[in-house]
């Protein structure tokens, strides 16, 4: 007998908890059937769209509230971070919330302020800031533009062939180049009022203040700092052929780019500089286009939360809807006896997107069929979201042989996938080969991910989509796509999580696909990965990883437990052929179990990945020292982007339940 069904009253524990948690599931969901957990980032989101109110003129009614979660989000020592409880606060964010404040009339004498100014000091100062902060500050009279990366419009004229075409570049970083380009073209500043002039932040005067950016070493990386400065002198020359006529293609292309309700991209770099460059050409506040992305600010981008608005840097509708529909099967509701199940079906297909978008680029005979992220954003379907589509489809239809509103879906989503598989037989997020190092060097790549290359996780997930469908690894794509797989796996066992956080995230994304394609679940290597998360799980019965550890590899698979990342480790090993890991998961479902409150689970610490700030997207085998020389940043990831995802802590555990509950039956 296993150790798990040893316990006698683990099954009514199991099914009470997941009657709570289904409960809690149903009560959540919005009128039109989908569920949508808060986006929770950091407090750059806040900063600068109060520094974008001031740039455009645009008085929003609860700025207050939005000024009120900077205050509430500051640390004891007067900074502020990148993810919840991070070893240290984030230049980048303390400075731009201390811009924020500032041009919300708080004074440097303010004692907030003053702790805010005191950390920047002892941080290096306002030379130690990225790339974005000097643009930001340069809109406001705070930086000189010739002192920021030169960004010329005439890149839209780029040919594909060309390294520096705008479709080389990851699909969220060139919707965020092109309004840029604008602004870097045009120079406009709007400056703060004298009263609200960032004087304090330049101890020595301006005049002494070294503007330059950081040094970086390596060949390329001076080839394109010299190139900068010649572009700087070329704009300096006042003729500029073509110059126009790129300003006018790209501010095409943005509009063209407008997502239906408003933003652009899905995510707030390019809407926020897609609204101030459409501005700076022209387009007042209440232009059509204009209206449509301020108003989307207050449709569902924001949320109220202890006094205060939070703004969301993206949002995850389809996701998460996709995930709560696949916990629900998981436990093993059907479709025909839910009407829960019904609705987010239903919202589902409707959100299928049928149009072309940037991708098509790189692969021009593929025809549209997939899923986004986010509920409007149809240019950029995503190979994550539409895998796991077509996990919860094959779940339903085999659920529903006689329904017929899935096959075609399927088709076209299975068709789209495969055109979008890269050559190394991985798959990313947005793009094909979206893989061109060389555009990581330019000195304006100094944050975040500049490309979206293959990564195990969205890989994993094609490769379980596909099994669920029936195919197995004698498919020559799913064939390649296992291979990128397996020689991607750490020496220990695990794999790299490039859009969760992180090694336990990565292997549970692996084992289930492995199981779903017909892998030998005995495999040795396959123990390993399962003997890896067994030696990491905490005494408390669960299991954690902090955000910390894609700077320090130490901490792989190391920190607080969290709900999350305990269902992420049990969903990895029950996919384990036999009984060799029931002990490791007695004890992480009695975590979840014991730790569920009122049908769902508290969740404080950040799971999910924005950007681990590599700037290539690519899993690295640097150590600790390494990867602080070449990334510029340490555990408290100045360069990343981290996120927490409400939901995560609710319908993960929800499919480890049910998953657990199967395996128990003999299933």
């Amino acid at each position: 007998m296993s150790a798990i069904a040893a316990e006698p009253d683990i099954v009514p524990r199991l099914d009470a908890a997941i009657h709570a948690a289904t409960a809690w599931l149903y009560r959540d969901q919005a009128e039109d059937g989908y569920w949508a957990g808060m986006l929770e980032s950091n407090c750059c989101m806040e900063a600068q769209w109060l520094l974008a109110m001031h740039f455009l003129s645009y008085a929003h009614p609860h700025k207050q509230q939005i000024v009120q979660t900077l205050l509430n989000a500051q640390r004891e020592d007067g900074s502020w971070e990148i993810y919840y409880d991070a070893p240290d606060g984030d230049i980048n964010t303390t400075v731009e919330c201390y811009a924020a404040l500032r041009a919300n009339g708080f004074t440097p004498d303010d004692e907030r302020l003053r702790r805010a100014r005191e950390w920047i000091f002892a941080h290096g100062g306002l030379s130690a800031v990225r790339v974005f902060t000097r643009y930001w500050f340069a809109l406001l009279g705070e930086w000189p533009w010739q002192k920021t990366p030169n960004l010329p419009p005439e890149v839209i004229f780029f040919p594909t062939w060309f390294p520096f075409n705008i479709y080389n570049f990851a699909s969220w970083a060139r919707a965020t180049i092109l309004p840029l380009t604008i602004l870097s073209a045009r120079r406009v500043v709007r400056p703060l009022p004298p009263d609200c002039r960032l004087d304090e932040l330049f101890p020595g005067g301006r005049e002494r203040m070294n503007y330059d950016l950081p040094a970086r070493s390596g060949v390329w990386q001076s080839f394109f700092f010299a190139a900068d400065k010649f572009l700087h002198a070329y704009q300096k020359l006042g003729v500029l052929p073509g110059r126009e006529v790129a300003i006018r293609q790209s501010v095409e292309w943005i509009i063209r780019h407008q997502d239906a309700d408003g933003a652009w991209g899905g995510i707030q770099p390019p809407w926020i500089y897609s609204l101030m460059a459409l501005n700076v050409e022209g387009y007042h506040l209440s232009h059509p286009v204009m209206a449509k992305g301020l108003s989307a600010l207050d449709d569902h981008w924001s949320y109220e939360r202890d006094g205060s608005l939070h703004i969301q840097a993206s949002e995850s509708p389809i996701w998460d809807t996709l995930l709560a529909l696949l916990a629900l099967t998981d436990c093993g509701f059907q479709l025909q006896q839910s009407e829960p199940m019904q609705q987010a079906l239903g919202w589902v297909l409707n959100k299928e997107v049928d149009t072309v978008g940037d991708w098509q680029v790189k692969v021009p005979t593929a025809r549209p069929g997939g899923w986004a992220f986010e509920r409007e954003n149809a240019a950029y379907p995503d190979v994550d979201d539409t895998a796991v589509a077509l996990i919860v489809l094959a779940h339903l239809r085999a659920q529903n042989p006689g329904d017929n509103r899935f096959d075609a879906p399927i088709e076209r989503a299975k068709a789209w996938v495969l055109a979008m598989q890269s050559d190394n037989g991985g798959w990313g997020a947005f793009d094909k080969n979206n893989d061109k190092d060389l555009l990581t060097k330019i000195p304006f790549c100094d944050f975040g991910e500049a490309l979206d290359p293959p990564s195990v996780d969205v890989t994993a997930h094609v490769l379980e989509a596909f099994g669920l469908l029936g195919y197995d690894s004698s498919h020559p794509a799913l064939r390649r796509g296992l291979d990128y797989v397996l020689a991607e796996q750490e020496p220990e066992g695990s794999w790299f999580g490039r859009w969760g956080v992180n090694h336990i995230y990565g292997t549970a994304a692996v084992l289930p696909a492995l199981k779903a394609i017909g892998e030998d679940m005995n495999a040795a290597y396959v123990h390993k990965a399962g003997r890896w998360l067994a030696e990491h799980q905490n005494a408390d019965g669960g299991w954690g990883e902090t955000c910390a550890s894609y700077m320090d590899d130490r901490l792989r698979g190391a920190g607080p437990s969290t709900a999350s990342q305990t269902a992420w480790a049990l969903l990895a090993l029950l996919s384990i052929e036999g009984q060799r890991f029931d002990a490791a998961l007695h004890t992480g479902l009695d975590y979840l179990l014991r730790t569920q409150q009122d049908g769902t689970w508290e969740e404080p610490y950040y799971t999910g990945t924005g950007f681990p700030g590599y700037g290539t997207g690519a899993r690295t085998n640097l150590h600790v020292q390494e990867m602080k020389r070449r990334f510029m940043q340490g555990t408290e990831l100045q360069r990343g982007f981290m996120i927490n995802y409400n939901l995560y802590r609710h319908y993960f555990p929800l499919m480890a339940l049910g998953r657990a509950r199967t395996y128990l039956a003999g299933g």
